[in-house]
């Protein structure tokens, strides 16, 4: 993606080599060297000589080994170098040429989705496309934080939606837990210090809201957000592209909201209408 990651497998990748990677990779996945190896039809003999180093992979098998392990594809280059062969997957830019087709196949996506609120982000949630339903939900949130528009700054800051969102502090815990699993894959150094930030920002008693007049039965935690004195309700949605090949492509996702109530739906087609 745009962004610049630092993980902890790039800087292990210099000291330890591929092995201690790849054992902490199948660590993590909860995966026995035995059932690796049934996956990678390898031995876990082999696996066990990996990890330890006394065997070099190929560079077949770095990727095999990946691909079960499910290693996002900015540590597969990781693992790559650190197995002394060269990374397999670019960066491209997003305002790369090359990817033209990408950001408009993009534009037309979250476009086709309005009213409701789309939006596309990287992987250090700078916001890199965004709807009309974005925009008419970020209407009098001041300048300063939206240049760069992030969405976890833009969501959670005092300044930004924070103090319109009704059930702010399930919609934090929700946001929060997010970034904490994409730490636990990536351990990104600016992705750190956006989640020290949001953390760290005070969180006040949840705000009275107007409540729906009939119950609603949701089928996700919806974020309750009020809009020229209404309260809508909305179910988010994230889509990522299917093996990927960029580094840049594999770190986008496509966040959708859709309407959680009849209220919510009713309200926005008829501003679109």
């Amino acid at each position: 993606m745009v962004a610049t990651e630092a993980s902890v497998s790039t800087a292990a990748s210099d000291s330890k080599g591929v092995g201690p990677l790849l054992r902490a990779w199948r660590e993590r996945r909860r995966i026995s060297q035995l059932e690796l190896a049934l996956r990678a039809d390898s031995s876990a003999r082999h696996i066990s000589f990996v990890e330890t180093g006394r065997s070099r992979p190929s560079e077949e098998m770095v990727l095999r080994l990946a691909e079960h392990l499910d290693v996002p594809v900015r540590e597969r280059n990781a693992l790559l170098l650190a197995a002394g062969y060269a990374p397999r997957y670019p960066e491209t830019p997003l305002d790369d040429p090359a990817l033209d087709a990408l950001r408009d196949g993009m534009e037309r996506l979250i476009q086709g989705y309005e009213p409701y609120p789309a939006l596309v982000v990287d992987a250090g949630y700078t916001v890199v496309a965004a709807n009309r339903g974005i925009t008419m939900l970020l209407d009098g949130i001041p300048e300063k934080l939206l240049h760069p528009p992030n969405a976890m700054r833009l969501t959670l800051h005092p300044e930004g939606l924070a103090p319109r969102i009704r059930n702010l502090r399930e919609w934090r815990g929700h946001l929060v837990a997010q970034m904490e699993r994409q730490l636990a894959l990536h351990r990104s150094d600016q992705l750190r210090a956006l989640y020290e930030e949001v953390t760290a920002y005070p969180v006040p008693e949840d705000a009275p809201g107007e409540e729906p007049e009939e119950p609603v039965p949701y089928f996700a935690l919806p974020m309750r957000v009020e809009h020229e004195g209404r309260i809508l309700s909305f179910v988010s949605s994230i889509s990522t592209f299917n093996t990927p090949m960029d580094v840049t492509v594999a770190e986008l996702a496509i966040e959708t909201f859709l309407p959680a109530d009849p209220a919510t739906a009713k309200y926005l087609q008829t501003l679109a209408g």
